[in-house]
Order: C-alpha cells, then sequence, then structure tokens
C-alpha cells in the first residue's frame, strides 16, 4: 500500500469509528457519516441469529437516535488493528474494533471485525460496503 492512500484510508476510517462517539456531550452527525459512503453502499451485520442488510440511511439512522436520545451513552468505538491492501482505485479493509459505554445505565462493551470496502473517486475514497460480525 503505498503510504498516501493508505494515509487517506485511514483518515476516513478514523473519521468512520469516530462518528460512533457519544461521550463528553458529543453527538454524532449523520450528514459526517453520510459523507463518507457511496450513495448506493451497502451495510451487512452477520450474527448467529441473522443476517441484515441496510442503505446508508437505514443504517444511520437508528444508530443516530441510539447515540443521541437513546440508552447508549458515553459510548465509543474504534479500531484495534487492520490490514489494508489498496489495487490501484479500489481497498480492502479488515478491521478489529472494540467498543464500550453505558447501555440503559449497565457496562456495555464488546468486540468484533468489519470487512471494508473502497473505492477512490477522483481525490476521495469512499465505503462502498461494510460486513461485519461482532464477537
Amino acid at each position: 500500500m503505498n503510504t498516501e492512500n493508505g494515509g487517506a484510508i485511514d483518515a476516513l476510517i478514523e473519521r468512520f469509528y469516530g462518528e460512533f462517539d457519544n461521550r463528553s456531550g458529543r453527538a454524532p452527525s449523520a450528514a459526517a457519516l453520510r459523507s463518507l459512503f457511496a450513495a448506493d453502499a451497502r451495510i451487512t451485520r452477520v450474527s448467529s441469529a441473522e443476517i441484515e442488510r441496510w442503505t446508508v440511511d437505514e443504517f444511520i439512522a437508528p444508530r443516530i437516535a441510539l447515540l443521541t436520545r437513546g440508552p447508549l451513552t458515553r459510548f465509543h468505538e474504534w479500531e484495534v488493528r487492520s490490514n489494508t491492501t489498496v489495487f490501484d482505485a479500489i481497498a480492502h479493509r479488515e478491521s478489529h474494533y472494540r467498543k464500550t459505554g453505558m447501555m440503559n445505565g449497565a457496562p456495555y462493551d464488546g468486540a468484533g471485525r468489519k470487512f471494508i470496502q473502497l473505492y477512490r473517486r477522483d481525490a476521495s475514497w469512499l465505503i462502498s460496503s461494510v460486513l461485519w460480525e461482532d464477537d
């Protein structure tokens, strides 16, 4: 991975995780999150119970509500390790993350992994898909 692409992708992923943070009165921004994604991006979560799929707006709306008006407080999510492969204008990132906060007043934490596909248009990288599974 060249440094220019790697730095831009690292910054985009840091902004992505950074939007899932409501500590110290911080309010996540739907517009900021949406700006990281291609318009037709898809987000998929796999669990033992089901597979859930969303458009960008279907994914963003309930999470913004949960983090601004819901029972999830003092929450943040961050990447703990990653591996990114770039081929010209496409990239794949394997991202391992942790999350912590309070849910209905009780400690809440977890970890998991996301596989994030991106593409470059003009000078910007955009997320085209996210596939994730919590541990």
